[in-house]
């Protein structure tokens, strides 16, 4: 059944890195839309204190349409015309007043009952939809990579063919469209307190990861009751890096189904898509964000694939690629993938 949801007023410990193959598929629950309201987003945040704005069972599927994170003013001087900007975007930047630290609209807390802390949700990306008609990319003063190279501001629209799935760049530039949503996550644990949502860390968040696209599945550590996950910063593409600090910036609309996993336990999120199994590493530190990547796929082929710890970091070496994930948000983001199809049948 479909149900349309009315805005509703609800230790961290280590775990051994395990993460099998997606699970069977989960019983079909019930269907919610969550739309973007004034009631219904967290603006710039993640937080374990923050009351879920919608309640689902494991299993259960959400479609959820999610808002471009910039300021109707911004769009318009950049060329957006009035009513390309959608209303629900003016009324959460009218009447939201708990905001930041950070500058993303992230729809939820979503609460999934029987998530516990030490489990693992499930997050089954099964459809994402362009809900713009173009995107908009910026860079600001003293951000992204080279904030001594352009220490001003710029703004620009850039128009989106949907039929042909391409970004208008101009020029005769063309750039093929892959959307997914920036931002993905779950509540920190509680004693962090409230956390930007502009670094990604151990509960996601802004990841960034432009292979994260429909038909992917993003595995989360819960940290809290209910994981209360948030999702928001439509991209309908970016290159790895994203060096100037945006990317195709627009808004989506997605359809996940969410599985509690209690059978698996991970340190930091991972992925999976038709082709490849993804680890990440999250640090300030380049260097540092790739050993976790690194190590992370070793655990994982040695868990999952029960390779000794010298052959799984062999083969992380000869048949893994470690992809810059983002360099601009604080924690940078590296993630390695490793073909499913050099392992046979069963492996």
């Amino acid at each position: 059944m479909r149900r349309f949801v009315a805005p509703a007023f609800f230790l961290f410990t280590s775990f051994a890195a395990s993460l099998p193959a997606q699970q069977p598929a989960a019983s079909r629950g019930d269907v919610y839309q969550l739309k973007p309201t004034p009631k219904t987003v967290a603006w710039g945040h993640y937080d374990a204190k923050v009351p879920p704005v919608l309640r689902i069972k494991s299993g259960d599927t959400v479609e959820v349409q999610t808002l471009i994170s910039f300021s109707p003013d911004q769009l318009e001087t950049a060329g957006a015309r009035p009513v390309q900007v959608e209303q629900s975007l003016r009324d959460i930047y009218r009447e939201v007043q708990d905001k930041g630290p950070g500058g993303h609209i992230l729809d939820g807390p979503i609460s999934v009952e029987g998530a516990e802390p030490g489990d693992v949700l499930e997050v089954r990306i099964e459809n994402i939809r362009l809900a713009l008609a173009y995107a908009f990319n910026t860079f600001m003063p003293g951000r992204g990579l080279l904030p001594e190279d352009f220490p001003y501001a710029r703004g620009k629209i850039i128009p989106l063919d949907e039929k042909r799935m391409v970004a208008l760049f101009g020029n005769g530039i063309e750039i093929p469209l892959h959307p997914f949503f920036g931002s993905i996550g779950v509540a920190p644990p509680e004693v962090t307190g409230r956390v930007s949502s502009g670094p990604p860390w151990i509960h996601a968040g802004n990841l960034d990861n432009k292979d994260l696209v429909a038909g992917s599945t993003l595995f989360l550590p819960v940290f809290t009751k209910g994981a209360l996950f948030q999702i928001g910063d439509g991209h309908a593409g970016q290159g790895d890096g994203e060096v100037d600090l945006s990317a195709l910036e627009t808004s989506l609309t997605g359809t996940l189904q969410f599985v509690v996993r209690k059978d698996i336990h991970i340190l930091w999120p991972r992925a999976e898509t038709p082709t490849h199994y993804i680890t990440m590493g999250l640090h300030e530190d380049l260097n540092e964000a790739t050993k976790i990547a690194v190590r992370e796929m070793i655990d994982f082929l040695v868990n999952e694939k029960h390779l000794t710890r010298d052959d799984a970091y062999m083969l992380a070496s000869v048949a893994a690629d470690l992809h810059v994930t983002q360099l601009v948000d604080g924690n940078k983001g590296v993630h390695m993938m490793i073909p499913k199809g050099i392992f046979r049948r069963g492996q």
